[in-house]
């Protein structure tokens, strides 16, 4: 019978862990939707922005900007972006153990690798292995917004424009699908030119002129480019999550069919030793 109780009390509380996982499963699906249409809108727009100031830029010249220029890369700025919550899965893991090894594998590369961690998991996760953090932000994935981008991005920026490094990189989850999310390494500035093979032949008229309109365009573009990482993140998040819970529900029906047959059979087997006793004490009497 204390078996018996045990497979029940079992039981029970796998019940109530798929209520909470089929729950978080319906919510991460109704937050991927809206961060799902938010990234769909924002991607174009950040496409043509690498494009209109790669164009320009690149007509422009290299000394145009201070963020055109390239230098020697003896330091570098890696941006990680992570989740600040568990339960999506290998979303966070995969990310910090790449990053990881990105930083491991350069080392003899760079001089310095400065790491700004956007969300607890990747602060919690480079914290235990005693590797400096330059800068972190916590909180901002909750409700991401261009003043999120624009902090971030301004802090990139000046960095840079300091000499404090010469090459910043972004690392993050592509949001590919709500089964899928990839990781990539992006580089940020110095913004890549656009080459003179792959420039048009056609060029424009340039009001105030090229180089006022790069220090306009350029911490926007900036702006831009940061904003739509932490739309791709907060998509991958939420999908991931989704798809986790998913599959922890399922489990969790497979787990209560195998504990209710367990339950019955060992139910089955406590009736048979009490008739097996019944039996043989009638006998006994009999006898």
């Amino acid at each position: 019978m204390a078996n018996l109780r045990a497979i029940r009390k079992r039981i029970g509380s796998v019940k109530s862990t798929q209520q909470i996982t089929r729950a978080m499963k319906m919510v991460s699906a109704a937050k991927l939707r809206r961060a799902q249409d938010a990234i769909t809108a924002a991607r174009p727009y950040a496409r043509k922005m690498r494009e209109v100031v790669g164009a320009v830029a690149g007509r422009a010249g290299a000394d145009a900007h201070p963020l055109l220029a390239a230098r020697e890369p003896r330091k570098l700025a890696l941006l990680l972006v992570t989740s600040d919550r568990g339960l999506c899965g290998s979303f966070n893991s995969g990310l910090t153990r790449a990053a990881y090894r990105y930083i491991q594998d350069h080392r003899d590369r760079y001089e310095e690798i400065a790491l700004f961690v956007v969300g607890r998991k990747g602060r919690d996760f480079f914290r235990r292995r005693e590797i400096p953090i330059r800068k972190e932000y916590i909180g901002v994935l909750g409700a991401v917004s261009r003043h999120h981008a624009e902090t971030i991005g301004n802090d990139l920026v000046e960095g840079f424009l300091a000499e404090e490094f010469d090459e910043v990189r972004i690392v993050f989850n592509e949001f590919r699908s709500a089964i899928s999310q990839t990781t990539r390494f992006e580089k940020l500035f110095p913004v890549e030119l656009e080459s003179a093979a792959g420039a048009s032949d056609v060029d424009y008229l340039y009001e105030p002129g090229r180089k006022e309109i790069l220090a306009s365009l350029l911490p926007k573009y900036v702006e831009t480019q940061v904003f739509r990482v932490l739309l791709e993140s907060v998509a991958g998040e939420h999908g991931a999550r989704m798809t986790a819970m998913d599959s922890a529900t399922n489990n969790s029906v497979e787990m209560i069919a195998r504990l209710t047959l367990q339950m019955n059979r060992a139910r089955q087997a406590s009736i048979t030793t009490e008739l097996t006793e019944i039996v043989s004490g009638a006998e006994a009497l009999k006898g």
